[in-house]
């Protein structure tokens, strides 16, 4: 199977194309490079440099001609969408309605949804994939209303997968998403990082490479919504407590006010993932944690 990969440059878009690629599928990276980094980049992968909202897209998925889509590419920021809702809609709702429309007929269409944005504040725990959508930000409506146009403009067989909040290597440390590797590289610098709050807020934070294999698998089998987490509710402050103990760093955090559109608790349930795909997540925090720090720290090495 030849498969599409949007945004194959960014952090779970790569390590999707390299694991797809170890499987023996081939892949068509398609990533404007506006977050992803080249030399992300697998080199037996077919790569373009374009945005999935540009007109010239169709041209490029006529001629690959991929039997399968994984669409990780986004405006992935909470923060960004609040101060910039027509750009988090521009990549998120029109660029998935460009490559649905250009895509033609596929076996199988993975679309990289957020469970830790699109339910909103949980009215119970874990979230499992029957829990209200209420999103708190246009980031996480985006995300539902691009879901939602998988259901009514075409008819193809697809998966949605909400993830957890991913972290692992290649993750930025200087952006705006990922505390895991924000913290991380902070803390390698010997800067205090910030805590949006009082850190008692909880997420469920999953491997980028367990996300990956989810990813493969959900082109081989499974329709619908699934949810792609831990299936456990860490704090910010554990994390915090977590990257110290790896790095023997006793540096204390700066606390700044809430962010807005953000939930205070979630985590997710994943048995209808590991019923429908046979997907269980595999590497502990610590282990993942200590994964992106040694990549971190050899990316900053001469």
């Amino acid at each position: 199977m030849k498969v599409l990969v949007t945004g194959g440059a960014g952090f779970i878009g790569s390590a999707t194309v390299d694991l797809l690629l170890e499987e023996g599928y081939s892949v068509v990276i398609i990533d404007d490079l506006s977050t992803g980094r080249a030399s992300n980049i697998n080199p037996r992968a077919t790569f373009y440099k374009m945005d999935i909202t540009h007109k010239g897209l169709e041209k490029v998925l006529r001629k690959e001609r991929a039997e399968g889509v994984v669409h990780a590419a986004a405006q992935p920021q909470v923060r960004r969408s609040l101060g910039d809702p027509i750009l988090d809609a521009r990549a998120n709702i029109l660029g998935t309605i460009n490559l649905l429309l250009g895509c033609g007929k596929v076996e199988k269409f993975v679309y990289a949804s957020s469970g830790g944005a699109v339910y909103g504040e949980p009215r119970y725990l874990p979230v499992d994939e029957e829990h209200p959508v209420a999103p708190l930000s246009p980031y996480g409506l985006s995300k539902y209303v691009a879901e939602s146009y998988l259901e009514v403009l075409r008819d193809l067989p697809y998966t949605v997968l909400r993830y957890g909040n991913v972290y692992g290597p290649r993750q930025d440390p200087d952006g705006e998403a990922g505390v895991v590797a924000i913290f991380a590289g902070r803390l390698l610098r010997g800067q205090r990082p910030t805590i949006f709050g009082d850190g008692k807020q909880t997420r469920d934070f999953v491997f980028v490479g367990d996300v990956a294999r989810a990813n493969l698998l959900a082109l081989e089998k499974g329709e619908g919504v699934l949810n792609i987490g831990s299936g456990r509710e860490t704090s910010v402050l554990e994390v915090l407590d977590a990257l110290k103990a790896l790095t023997g760093r006793e540096t204390e955090p700066v606390y700044a006010p809430p962010v807005e559109g953000e939930v205070r608790r979630i985590y997710l349930s994943i048995e209808k993932a590991r019923r429908v795909l046979g997907w269980r997540p595999t590497v502990r925090f610590s282990d993942g944690a200590a994964r992106l720090l040694e990549h971190l720290t050899s990316r900053s090495s001469p």
